[in-house]
């Protein structure tokens, strides 16, 4: 069946669409300073920004599919009361604005917040911490690894599964040797948006951990200061970023939404 061609209509918004999407990308590109741009991204605050970053990020992505994964399966394998509540918990922090999400960190973990009294009697601290840094990634990036996971778990054919356990396999077993592999695509689309996403995180995180430098100062963070300080090197560090959210992308190519489709 030969391709129906586009009516002007359509083409004309969409390629402004485009337009509007792509002239601040290329504005970065543009205004990065070129000639000097592997000193000011071997800067040592750069560097101990990149290294916290790339540390808070993996930490983020390890706790979001410990946590994650369960939680996906259990959205697309069982029903149990209150399961539409626990989907709208999963998908809001995707759509709250990223101050709202550290003030609810600040109120729910923080040292007068929800369990804030129960953690210090514990030791744990997490406000202006390292670890409240991870927290506050994990908060607003595992929502990415879960939403992908859960649409390949339920495109997922139970009779796979079912196949498994009369053959003897436990719930666990079946999970690491059929249900895991089969979904193996969504779930590695879902980590490495989940990890790009903790990797550029800012709002939350300056609300609930701060902008300490080597202690919760993250790429994205150093990028707020930079503007105030060297515009220069702020769209050097943004084109950085910009750079690594592409790739992994690109890595992906369709394999984020492919699961949603079936």
């Amino acid at each position: 069946m030969k391709p129906r061609r586009p009516p002007l209509t359509l083409v004309l918004p969409a390629l402004l669409g485009v337009a509007f999407l792509l002239v601040p990308l290329v504005g970065v590109a543009e205004a990065a300073p070129w000639s000097d741009m592997a000193a000011r991204l071997t800067a040592p605050a750069v560097t101990e920004a990149l290294r916290l970053s790339l540390l808070v990020s993996g930490w983020a992505l390890l706790i979001s599919l410990l946590l994650g994964v369960p939680l996906a399966w259990l959205l697309a394998r069982t029903d149990f009361p209150g399961k539409s509540l626990v989907r709208c918990l999963v998908i809001l922090p995707m759509v709250l604005p990223p101050t709202v999400a550290g003030v609810a960190l600040l109120q729910g973990l923080g040292r007068r917040g929800l369990l804030g009294g129960p953690l210090e009697a514990l030791g744990i601290s997490l406000p202006f911490t390292t670890a409240g840094a991870v927290v506050a990634a994990v908060f607003v990036a595992m929502p990415f690894l879960v939403i992908s996971l859960e649409g390949a778990l339920t495109g997922l054919d139970p009779h796979y599964e079912e196949a498994a356990a009369t053959m003897g396999a436990g719930p666990l077993r079946t999970l690491r040797m059929v249900t895991l592999p089969m979904t193996g695509p969504a779930l590695a689309a879902g980590a490495a948006l989940c990890w790009a996403r903790a990797l550029g995180e800012f709002g939350a995180t300056i609300t609930f951990a701060g902008n300490l430098p080597g202690t919760t100062q993250t790429l994205p963070l150093k990028v707020y200061l930079l503007l105030q300080e060297d515009p220069a090197g702020a769209t050097a560090v943004s084109l950085l970023l910009l750079a690594i959210a592409a790739a992994v992308i690109f890595a992906l190519r369709g394999r984020w939404l492919a699961p949603l489709r079936h």
